[in-house]
């Protein structure tokens, strides 16, 4: 489905390119006092929506211009292989990526090796700081977290989900490799976005940044003009603004979330009253058999008069019923006799002894 007008969000390329501009500026300027290296510096996008999201979601962004080249390193993962070692699922994997027509060659790593041979903390950092993007097969990534540990997800290196199995292997992984990837999460309305570096010309710069607004704005679920600000930055700038919604958009995405809302209440009173309807169907129809039973059975009392027959208790049930009364009576514990010498229990009656023959012949007669 391709998304409504007014969920497009309307870039001013102009201002985006000078945006660009100063940014380079700026990082041409505090290269040489910040960076011993002459390394290329990550341009980000950053998002402000107006609303926090309720759910999360992974937008895998393909971009014209590649933010990595040929020489980047790339990790793979890969399931272990019945009736195969290590080292066999290995070489199966790669032979599978060069008759696929993989361009850049990912280190393969079964799932197997995962588990023993990167146990400890210090060789998960290693593998961490040895590569730049991770890759995962579909079938185990499921699997991963408990074994790559949080760092990977605290790095923005979290391993990338890739169908092995895939027709179009090879134009999948340049897609991945090629492209960037935007995760949206539940705990704030602001996410980051890698789309460009430092490297390239401000002609590539600003073609990625419309190319990845614009499949952000048809991925995104979140309904209408929910983007609030876009800005551009790297990791040591200031956020510059390339973008800024109209106040009169919240107005329209509380109405469009007020019609939502409205629409789940109708839809799940419609389900009940039609379950109700339903209920009374049956009722009906029931009631519809009864009356046609009562008439035929009118016109058979018409032809021929058979008494009814009222079924009468039987007395078993009642002589069964008082003598498992009396059984229950008869059950009644007696009280136990202390015997003698001993004291009695505490809560117990003493038993006293009986009076003699005279004594109870005089209280007799006195009475």
């Amino acid at each position: 489905m391709e998304p409504a007008a007014s969920d497009q969000v309307p870039l001013d390329l102009h201002q985006v390119k000078k945006a660009v501009q100063a940014l380079l500026a700026y990082l041409k300027s505090t290269s040489g006092q910040t960076r011993l290296l002459d390394e290329t510096q990550q341009i980000c996008l950053l998002l402000t929506f107006w609303k926090i999201p309720k759910q999360e979601q992974t937008i895998r962004i393909p971009l014209p211009h590649a933010l990595h080249d040929e020489s980047t390193e790339v990790c793979l993962f890969t399931r272990d292989e019945p009736n195969m070692t290590s080292d066999q699922t290995e070489r199966f994997y790669k032979t599978l990526l060069t008759q696929s027509g993989v361009k850049c060659m990912p280190q393969v790593i079964p799932f197997k090796v995962l588990k023993t041979e990167y146990k400890p903390f210090e060789a998960k950092r290693k593998l961490l700081g040895n590569f730049n993007i991770f890759l995962a097969d579909a079938r185990i990534r499921r699997r991963l977290p408990s074994h790559i540990g949080k760092h990977f997800y605290e790095r923005k290196k979290a391993p990338l989900s890739v169908n092995l199995m895939s027709k179009h292997l090879a134009r999948d992984l340049d897609r991945l490799v090629q492209g960037t990837t935007l995760t949206i999460n539940k705990k704030g309305s602001c996410c980051l976005v890698r789309v460009a570096h430092s490297g390239m010309t401000t002609d590539e710069i600003v073609e990625n940044i419309a190319t990845a607004v614009s499949t952000i704005s048809t991925k995104l679920h979140l309904k209408g003009r929910s983007i609030k600000i876009i800005h551009i930055k790297s990791h040591t700038s200031v956020a510059l603004p390339i973008y800024t919604s109209d106040l009169s958009h919240l107005k329209v995405l509380e109405e469009q979330l007020k019609e939502a809302r409205l629409a789940k209440e109708t839809k799940k009173s419609k389900e009940k009253a039609g379950l109700k309807v339903n209920q009374d169907g049956v009722k009906e129809a029931v009631a519809e058999k009864d009356v046609e039973c009562s008439s035929g059975d009118e016109d058979d009392e018409e032809e021929e008069e058979i008494p009814q027959l009222v079924p009468m208790e039987s007395p078993r049930k009642k002589r069964k019923l008082k003598a498992a009364s009396r059984k229950v009576a008869k059950k009644v514990p007696k009280p136990v006799s202390a015997k003698r010498g001993q004291k009695p229990r505490q809560g117990q009656r003493k038993l006293g002894k009986k009076a003699p023959k005279s004594q109870q012949k005089k209280q007799e007669k006195s009475v």
